[in-house]
């Protein structure tokens, strides 16, 4: 990504962004509410474009729309209620295959029930395969909505607030499970939270977004940049509050982003 900026008519929301990542990195997305890291999640979905700037995978520009190189989960639990856990997993392997019915047959259906039993036996699910969304509690809607995402293959997965409506020991256990994802699969991850220990817990790599232009006269006319792009020694069993405190409040780099 190149001196990216991204605005919604005279409002700039993001602007001179210049961001190299390495494949299989987790970007942990960390900053105040309403300086940008959702717009940035969703260009990186291709759910909005740029207004200025390039954002390239592999050197080639990143599709405009969202496609199966990207999963996604959000804080809200986008499952289908009025389908059983196993088809809500299932149907990521037979759109694609089956775009008018909906539905695969005979040994291409049995192939992708089996694939999806097993990605719903790794997330913890394997006993609730015949159960509806409503009948999980909500560390297991979550778990859910995860398999459906990884049920693609995607190559970079995108999180946002993902486990924001979740208790602290329910979160505990989804930041193991997906530390574990991560390696297994080798995704390149980019997830925005409101929790800093969160991020600086499960990430490779803090971005924390900040606006360090106002002005009063036109409130519109600068927007959020990555103020601090933070490398993390994942050997370490944590990271200063102080150290990430500073880091959200000072300072002013451009990012680019390619994988």
């Amino acid at each position: 990504m190149d001196r990216l900026r991204k605005e919604y008519g005279g409002q700039v929301v993001l602007e001179r962004l210049n961001l190299t990542i390495q494949e299989g990195e987790f970007c942990s997305m960390v900053g105040a509410s309403g300086c940008g890291k959702s717009t940035f999640l969703r260009l990186l979905l291709g759910q909005e474009q740029v207004t200025r700037g390039e954002i390239l995978l592999d050197g080639q520009p990143l599709p405009g729309e969202p496609d199966a190189h990207r999963g996604v989960v959000f804080q809200r639990y986008s499952v289908f209620e009025h389908l059983s856990v196993l088809r809500n997993v299932m149907l990521g392997l037979e759109l694609p295959k089956a775009k008018l019915t909906g539905r695969l047959f005979g040994a291409q259906r049995r192939a992708a029930r089996d694939e999806a039993a097993a990605m719903l036996e790794r997330v913890g699910l394997g006993a609730a395969l015949n159960k509806y969304p409503q009948q999980l509690s909500g560390g297991m809607q979550q778990r859910l909505a995860i398999a459906q995402a990884l049920m693609m293959k995607p190559r970079v997965l995108l999180l946002d607030e993902p486990f924001g409506a979740l208790d602290p020991g329910i979160r505990k256990d989804m930041h193991a499970l997906l530390s574990d994802l991560w390696r297994e699969a080798k995704l390149t991850i980019f997830m925005v939270t409101h929790d800093l220990k969160e991020g600086f817990t499960l990430g490779s790599r803090v971005l924390v977004f900040d606006k360090v232009r106002v002005d009063p006269q036109a409130p519109g006319a600068y927007g959020a940049r990555i103020t601090y792009n933070i490398p993390l020694d994942r050997s370490r069993e944590s990271v200063s509050a102080v150290h990430l405190a500073r880091a959200a409040v000072q300072g002013a780099s451009n990012i680019e982003v390619v994988s």
